[in-house]
C-alpha cells in the first residue's frame, strides 16, 4: 500500500524510543571499564571483559531483524520485539550497579548487549515500514537527533548528580560503585523503559499489504540455516569496492573500540592520578563521562554541517579529512594529557564520528544493487563487530607485553588506527564519490 506522509510529530513518536535506547548505551559505554576497575579488574583484562558487546551484536543483529521480518501479531511487526527487550534491558540496568563482582557486572553485560540489541535493530526497519521513500531521511534524521540527545545527557549523568546535586561526593568504598553512577543507572533503567513504551503506545504498526501472502511466505522460508548461508554467501561475494570500505571499517572501529574501552580509565589514573575507590578515581571517571558526553554532542552539531558539505564535496573526501581529525583527537589526549585539552580532542573525535555514522554508508549504497540493499548493510555490519571482538581479545595481551598497563598508550593506538582507516579512503573506488 502506498504509505502517507507522517507529521513532524508523528515522525517524533515512532523515532523517540532510540532515545531511551541510546541513554542506555551511553551510560554503559562512560562507566562500564570503571565499573570492572571498582570492582577489582586490572587494566589488562578489562578489554576481555569487554568481548560481550560486539559479540551479542554479531550474533544477535541478524537474528532479531531475520526474525522481526517474519512476525506479524496483535503487537505488529517490530513492536513486540521493541517491548521484550526494552523490559529485558531496564532490568538489566537496574541489577549492574549493584554487582558486587567482576564475574557478575561481566555476565550482565552480555544480558545488558543482548537485550539492547533486541530493541535496536528491528527500530532500524522501522523507519522503512513506517515512511514512504520521500520521508525516511527525515525518519533517519529525527533518529539521529534523539541518539545525540540521549548519548550527551546519558554520559554526563554522573557528573551531574555528583557535581550540580551533591549526590554520592567523596570516595566510593573499596569494592564498591559509587553512588552516583548507581543512581545513574537506574535513572536510565527508567528513561529506556518509558521512551520505547511512547513509541509503542503511539505507533500503530501497517500490517502487510497481502497478509495470506504474507503467512504463506514464512512458512516457505528457509529459517535460520538459510540466514546463516545467505550472510556467508554475501561476504564472499560482496562487491570489491565493498571490500575496499570494509578496510577502512576495520581500522576505524578497532580505534573506536580503543577509545571505549581505555580512555576513561586513562583519565582517570593518568590525568587525575586516581586509583579505584579514590575520590580522584571517582572525578575522573566523572570527567571521562563528561568528555563522551562533548563528543556525542559535537557529532549532533556537526551532522547538520555534513548535509552542507556533501553538496560541495565528495563523501571520500569528506570521510578522509573527518577521520583524519579523529586520530588527532586521540593522539592529543596522549600528548596533552591535561583536563581541558581533553575536551578539545573530543571535539576532533565528535567531527569523525559524525562522520563515521553517516560516510561510509552514502559510498556504500552507491556500491551494491539496489534490490540487494538490506542485505548488504547487514553484511557490512560484520566489519563494525569483527574489529571490536578482535580488540576485545587481544587488547590485554597487548597491555601486559607491549603497552606497559597504561591506557593512555592504548588511546594513542586508537589514533593510529583511525589515522590508517583515513588513509585507506584512499584507495577506495572514486566511482563510490
Amino acid at each position: 500500500m502506498e504509505k502517507p506522509r507522517l507529521s513532524f510529530w508523528q515522525v517524533w513518536n515512532m523515532s523517540f524510543g532510540f532515545f531511551g535506547i541510546q541513554f542506555g548505551w551511553g551510560l554503559q559505554m562512560a562507566n562500564m571499564s570503571a565499573i570492572y576497575q571498582y570492582l577489582g579488574a586490572r587494566e589488562g583484562d578489562i578489554a576481555f571483559l569487554w568481548l560481550a558487546a560486539p559479540l551479542t551484536g554479531l550474533i544477535v543483529q541478524p537474528i532479531v531483524g531475520y526474525a522481526s521480518d517474519r512476525t506479524w501479531g496483535r503487537l505488529g511487526r517490530r513492536r513486540p520485539y521493541f517491548l521484550v527487550g526494552a523490559i529485558l534491558a531496564s532490568l538489566a540496568l537496574i541489577v549492574m550497579p549493584q554487582c558486587g563482582a567482576v564475574w557478575m557486572a561481566a555476565g550482565l553485560l552480555w544480558i545488558l548487549d543482548a537485550s539492547i540489541n533486541i530493541t535496536m535493530e528491528p527500530f532500524r526497519a522501522f523507519v522503512g515500514d513506517m515512511l514512504p521513500p520521500a520521508q525516511r531521511k527525515s525518519g533517519f534524521a529525527m533518529q539521529s537527533l534523539l541518539i545525540g540527545l540521549g548519548a550527551v545527557l546519558s554520559s554526563a549523568l554522573p557528573y551531574i548528580l555528583t557535581n550540580w546535586f551533591k549526590i554520592g561526593a567523596g570516595a566510593a568504598s573499596q569494592g564498591a560503585i559509587p553512588r552516583a553512577v548507581q543512581l545513574a543507572f537506574y535513572i536510565g533503567a527508567a528513561v529506556f523503559l518509558c521512551a520505547v513504551l511512547y513509541t509503542i503506545f503511539t505507533t500503530p504498526e501497517y500490517p502487510p499489504d497481502d497478509l495470506e501472502k504474507f503467512k504463506q511466505a514464512k512458512q516457505g522460508a528457509g529459517g535460520l540455516g538459510q540466514m546463516v548461508r545467505e550472510i556467508l554467501g554475501g561476504i564472499v561475494t560482496m562487491p570489491k569496492t565493498m571490500r575496499q570500505l570494509a578496510v577502512v571499517q576495520f581500522f576505524t572501529w578497532f580505534a573506536l573500540f580503543c577509545m571505549w574501552i581505555y580512555f576513561v580509565p586513562a583519565v582517570a589514573t593518568r590525568v587525575f592520578g586516581g586509583t579505584p575507590g579514590t575520590p580522584e578515581y571517582q572525578a575522573g571517571n566523572e570527567w571521562g563521562g563528561v568528555c563522551f558526553s562533548v563528543y556525542n554532542g559535537t557529532a549532533f552539531v556537526f551532522a547538520f554541517l555534513l548535509l552542507a558539505l556533501v553538496r560541495k564535496f565528495s563523501a571520500r573526501s569528506i570521510h578522509r579529512v573527518c577521520l583524519m581529525c579523529g586520530g588527532a583527537g586521540l593522539a592529543l589526549a596522549y600528548v596533552v594529557p591535561q583536563q581541558q585539552v581533553l575536551l578539545i580532542s573530543m571535539l576532533l573525535v565528535g567531527v569523525a564520528w559524525a562522520s563515521i555514522l553517516s560516510m561510509p554508508y552514502a559510498m556504500l549504497a552507491n556500491a551494491i544493487p539496489a534490490d540487494k540493499m538490506g542485505f548488504y548493510m547487514g553484511v557490512f555490519n560484520f566489519f563494525i563487530v569483527i574489529p571490536q571482538i578482535l580488540a576485545s581479545l587481544g587488547l590485554g595481551l597487548l597491555m601486559k607485553s607491549v603497552l606497559g598497563d597504561n591506557p593512555m598508550n592504548v588511546v594513542l593506538l586508537g589514533g593510529g588506527s583511525m589515522i590508517v582507516a583515513a588513509l585507506c579512503v584512499s584507495a577506495v573506488a572514486k566511482e563510490l564519490e
